[in-house]
C-alpha cells in the first residue's frame, strides 16, 4: 500500500465534494437566482439567509456540512488502519486520511474548482468535519456558536468565536493530530472572515436577521 498516494487520493475526493456548491445551486434551483448577487455575496447558508427563505438556509447548512464529513468519514472507514507517525504524532493512516480528506473538503467550499475558486467561508463545512472527526469538539463548538449568536446577533463573530476555540477543546478532548489539522481549518476561517473582523471592530458588521426585509 503507498500511504502517500491514499493520502493524494483522498484529499482529491475531499476537495471535489467540498467544491459542490449547494448554496448557489438551491437558490437557482428555488428561482431566486445567482446567490453571488445578493447580501454579501457568499454562496454559504448565512447569505441564503438573505433571501428570507429559512428553509433554505437550512438546507444549505446540511448540505454543506455534510460534504467535509462524507470526505472524512469515507476516508476513515475505508482506509486501512495501520500506524503512523508525523511531526512526532503517533496516529493511524485512516485517521490521517479522514482529517485530510475533511479538510480539503472545507478548502473544496473556501475555494471551489467549478467557481474559480471564489467559495464560501466554509463554516458549515467545517463543522460537518469536525462532528465526524471528534463528536465531541463538535458539541462544544457547537454550544459556543449558539451562545455567542444568541448575546451578540453576530453570525462572524460566532463562527470566529468557535474556530479559535476548537484547536483548544481539541487539546483536551481529541488526539493531538486533530489540535495540528483543527489549528490550520480555525487559522483559514479566520483569514476567510477579514472582512468580517474589520466591520465588527467598527461596528459595521450586519446582525443575525430570520426575516426578509
Amino acid at each position: 500500500m503507498n500511504i502517500t498516494a491514499d493520502f493524494s487520493l483522498w484529499a482529491g475526493i475531499g476537495y471535489l465534494l467540498g467544491s459542490i456548491p449547494f448554496g448557489l445551486v438551491l437558490c437557482f434551483l428555488a428561482g431566486y437566482g445567482d446567490i453571488r448577487k445578493i447580501g454579501s455575496g457568499n454562496i454559504g447558508a448565512t447569505n441564503v439567509l438573505r433571501t428570507g427563505n429559512k428553509t433554505l438556509a437550512l438546507l444549505t447548512i446540511v448540505l454543506d456540512a455534510s460534504k467535509a464529513g462524507i470526505a472524512a468519514y469515507l476516508a476513515y472507514a475505508l482506509v486501512d488502519v495501520l500506524p503512523y507517525r508525523i511531526f512526532g504524532i503517533e496516529t493511524t493512516t485512516n485517521t490521517m486520511a479522514g482529517l485530510i480528506a475533511g479538510s480539503m473538503g472545507v478548502i473544496g467550499h473556501n475555494f471551489p474548482l467549478w467557481l474559480k475558486f471564489k467559495g464560501g467561508k466554509g463554516v458549515a463545512s467545517t463543522f460537518g468535519f469536525i462532528l465526524v472527526t471528534s463528536p465531541v469538539v463538535a458539541l462544544a463548538d457547537f454550544i459556543t456558536w449558539i451562545v455567542v449568536a444568541f448575546t451578540s446577533k453576530y453570525s462572524s463573530l460566532s463562527a470566529l468565536t468557535a474556530a479559535v476555540l476548537t484547536p483548544v477543546y481539541a487539546f483536551f478532548w481529541a488526539d493531538k493530530i486533530h489540535v495540528v489539522f483543527y489549528g490550520a481549518i480555525a487559522l483559514l476561517v479566520i483569514v476567510r472572515h477579514h472582512a468580517n473582523i474589520k466591520r465588527l471592530l467598527k461596528g459595521e458588521e450586519s446582525k443575525i436577521k430570520l426575516k426578509k426585509n
